[in-house]
């Protein structure tokens, strides 16, 4: 009576089955391959957190957020230091402080072009004081005079404004043959600035009136 045993044939199978168990263990060791940590990923907040340290704890209440606030928030001298030396930068054509209309090399040549000279468009705002004043005064020949005197210097200094604004674009232009300067932009822009009062212009002028413009 012959008992079941494991012929060749199964012997055969296992070694195979054995080999390829040795080729799956061995294959984690070829190159390029990286093994598993073990452990899922920390998420960044959770990394920066425990490097930061512990959070501190939510105010409790109202009284306490105010005060937390208060301290994190600057003084009031330090807002004003900060708000004076962005004033002087901004005055003095930083273009970092600058509103983005003033921004740019072409724009800081217009107003070295229009500072550099009287431009009748500078009388603007005190001639509308003169005639709002002189409106007040009850008389009707007064009234009349002032009226005709607006009128005809407005009239000018459109037309100065037009001449001064063709001027200054053509001088961008030759400035800086590379840029885009758009005429009507560079002219309402040069416009503006010869209407403003000296003394109130932002940024300041660098130049007096007659003074040589930069090449």
């Amino acid at each position: 009576m012959r008992f079941l045993r494991r012929n060749s044939a199964d012997k055969t199978d296992d070694a195979a089955v054995e080999e390829t168990d040795v080729a799956v263990d061995a294959e984690p060791t070829k190159k390029g391959y990286t093994a598993g940590k073990g452990a899922p990923t920390p998420k960044r907040r959770d990394a920066e957190g425990r490097r930061r340290g512990p959070v501190a704890p939510a105010p409790q209440t109202t009284r306490e957020a105010m005060r937390r606030a208060r301290q994190t928030k600057p003084s009031k001298d330090e807002r004003r230091a900060a708000a004076a030396e962005r004033r002087e930068r901004m005055m003095a054509g930083d273009d970092k402080y600058l509103m983005p209309r003033d921004r740019g090399p072409v724009k800081a040549y217009v107003r070295d072009v229009v500072d550099s000279r009287r431009n009748l468009l500078g009388l603007f705002m005190p001639l509308a004081i003169v005639v709002f004043v002189a409106l007040l005064v009850p008389n009707p020949v007064i009234q009349n005079y002032a009226t005709l005197l607006c009128l005809a210097m407005l009239l000018m200094m459109v037309l100065e404004g037009i001449i001064n604004g063709r001027r200054v674009t053509k001088m961008a232009r030759e400035k800086f043959p590379k840029e885009i300067v758009k005429g009507g932009s560079i002219g309402w822009y040069a416009f503006v600035r010869a209407s403003q009062i000296r003394k109130l212009r932002v940024p300041k002028p660098r130049l007096r009136p007659g003074d040589p413009i930069p090449r």
